[in-house]
């Protein structure tokens, strides 16, 4: 029999993840690793749970993450935005909810671009009268 799964996909600066929610007991699994070793912060993994637990969804589902690109800090807001989208295919109604969280707004924040001339995306060179 197949199982039902719900998919969502976030992303945040130069990172993507791809989330699959499947009925279970809570377990969070991030590339083949527990979230737990994946994240070395604390708050990575709360950042990661903020859209379950304010559906109240905590515990009710595996969440398993394929995430590349970017840092940690980034690919943990990319995994937020993917649960918060595979959510809503759970239930519609969360909708207001994740919605007033922020959880479904794409973070468009990212790196400016080095402009030529310049040192950096704005650092010019040293200036110097004589």
């Amino acid at each position: 029999m197949a199982q039902v799964q719900y998919y969502g996909t976030g992303r945040r600066k130069s990172s993507t993840a791809r989330v699959r929610l499947v009925p279970g007991t809570g377990r969070i699994t991030v590339n083949n690793r527990d979230a737990e070793e994946y994240f070395p912060y604390e708050t990575l993994r709360t950042i990661i749970k903020q859209p379950l637990a304010s559906t109240e969804t905590e515990g009710s589902y595996d969440v398993l993450v394929n995430v590349h690109g970017g840092g940690f800090t980034g690919q943990a807001g990319a995994i937020r935005h993917g649960v918060a989208r595979a959510l809503l295919e759970v239930d519609p109604e969360y909708r207001l909810t994740l919605k007033r969280a922020g959880f479904l707004t794409r973070d468009a924040r990212m790196k400016e671009r080095k402009k030529y001339g310049l040192k950096g995306a704005r650092r010019a060179p040293q200036f110097s009268k004589r």
